[in-house]
C-alpha cells in the first residue's frame, strides 16, 4: 500500500470500475485535483510562480477545491472568486484549508454571473499584479495533468478499440485525455457531453427548462476547448441527466454528480450498440452536492431503456431533451457559423468561470 505525503495525492487518482462487459467508469473523488497539482508543480519548477505566491481563479465547484488542495500542499496562498452556487460544505472546506473566498451577487443568467466574475478578476489583478491567475479555462498547462490518467487507462484496459466519454467544461479533462491517449493510438474516440444552453458547441439558443448542469458547458468562450479533438457530441437535458445519475446509483452503487449521469446515459447506450469497443466514461465528482437537487427527486427519474437521442446532422436541428451529432474532429467554424458572442479578451484578461 502506498503511503502518501499529502491527501491530494491520495484522492487524485480515479477508481476504474467495470460496469459491464465493455463498459467502465473512471470515478474521481474530485477530478481536477490531478491536473491542478501537475499545473502548480510545473509553474513552480519553471519559475512562473514563486514559493509563497498567491494563486487565484474563479470557480463554482470542484476546481476551487482542487486549487485549494494544491496550494495547501505546496505552501501557497489561494484566492477564489466564486458564485453564490458554491455550497456550504465546500465553502467551509475552502476556508479551513486557508483559501480566501469572495462571492459575486446572484445574477439572472449564467452569462451575467460569469461576466461579473471576470470584472472582479480584472480589479484584483490591477490592484496586485503579483497574484497569479491560474486561468483553468485558457492556460493549456491544465492539459498536462491528464497524462497519468491516460496511462492508467492504457495499463488497465487493453485489447479492444477505446472510446472515452466525458462532460466538456473547460475542455482540459476530455481534451487532455484524448491528446495523451492518441499519442499511443490515434484511433481513440472522444465523445463530449454538453448541457443545453451552452455556447461551447453552438447550443446557446436552446434553454433547458431544468438547469444548466454545473461543471460542463459555458456561456463564454474557453480557449482550452479544442473542438477538433471530438468525434461526437451529445447534448443532454437536466431531466435525462438526473435519470442517468439515479440509474448509475441504483444499478451499480456509484454515487456521482449530475454531469456523470449525463455521461452514463450516453455510455451505456454506446456500450450496448458497439460491443467491439471498450467504453470509458468520466465521473468527475461524488454526488454529495446534488443530494437535494437530484437524488432527493429520484422518484421522478425516467426509465433509461425509454431514453433515446435524436440524431442530427447540423446545429440548427438541435432539440431537447437529447441530441447527438457526429462532430468528426472538426473545428467549430466547419460545423456552423460562429456563435454571436463577445470577443475573447486578451490573454491577461481572459474570461473565467
Amino acid at each position: 500500500m502506498t503511503v502518501h505525503a499529502h491527501i491530494a495525492d491520495a484522492i487524485k487518482v480515479p477508481d476504474l470500475v467495470r460496469l459491464g462487459p465493455n463498459l467502465y467508469v473512471a470515478r474521481f473523488e474530485t477530478m481536477k485535483v490531478y491536473s491542478t497539482l501537475v499545473a502548480v508543480e510545473r509553474l513552480l519548477a519553471d519559475g512562473r510562480i514563486q514559493p509563497g505566491a498567491t494563486l487565484m481563479d474563479s470557480s463554482s465547484g470542484i476546481y476551487a477545491y482542487a486549487l485549494a488542495l494544491a496550494c495547501h500542499k505546496f505552501g501557497l496562498k489561494c484566492h477564489i472568486v466564486g458564485s453564490k452556487t458554491v455550497d456550504k460544505t465546500l465553502m467551509l472546506q475552502l476556508r479551513i484549508l486557508g483559501a480566501t473566498i469572495e462571492q459575486v451577487e446572484p445574477q439572472a443568467t449564467l452569462k451575467m454571473d460569469q461576466s461579473l466574475r471576470v470584472a472582479r478578476i480584472r480589479e484584483l489583478l490591477d490592484a496586485d499584479p503579483s497574484v497569479h491567475w491560474m486561468q483553468q479555462y485558457h492556460d493549456d498547462i491544465h492539459y498536462d495533468g491528464y497524462e497519468p490518467v491516460a496511462q492508467l487507462l492504457l495499463d488497465s484496459i487493453g485489447g479492444a478499440a477505446l472510446s472515452v466519454i466525458g462532460g466538456v467544461g473547460s475542455g482540459c479533462s476530455t481534451g487532455g485525455l484524448a491528446r495523451a491517449l492518441r499519442a499511443h493510438d490515434p484511433a481513440v474516440e472522444l465523445i463530449g457531453v454538453q448541457p443545453f444552453g451552452s455556447m461551447t458547441f453552438g447550443c446557446q439558443h436552446i434553454e433547458d427548462p431544468g438547469i444548466i448542469i454545473a461543471g460542463i458547458g459555458s456561456s463564454i468562450p474557453f480557449r482550452n476547448v479544442r473542438h477538433g479533438l471530438y468525434d461526437e457530441i451529445h447534448w443532454v437535458s437536466f431531466d435525462y441527466g438526473l435519470s442517468g445519475s439515479i440509474a448509475l446509483l441504483r444499478e451499480h452503487a456509484v454515487f456521482a454528480g449530475l454531469s456523470t449521469g449525463c455521461c452514463y446515459l450516453v455510455a451505456q447506450r454506446e456500450a450496448a450498440l458497439r460491443p467491439e469497443r471498450n467504453i470509458v466514461f468520466l465521473a468527475a465528482d461524488t454526488g454529495h452536492r446534488y443530494v437535494d437537487g437530484v437524488f432527493a427527486q429520484h422518484e421522478q427519474a425516467l426509465a433509461m431503456v425509454d431514453l433515446q437521442p435524436t440524431r442530427i446532422d447540423s446545429l440548427d436541428r438541435l432539440v431537447l431533451p437529447w441530441s447527438a451529432m457526429a462532430w468528426r474532429r472538426a473545428d467549430f467554424d466547419d460545423q456552423a457559423p460562429a456563435p454571436q458572442v463577445l470577443p475573447l479578451p486578451a490573454p491577461s484578461l481572459a474570461a473565467v468561470s
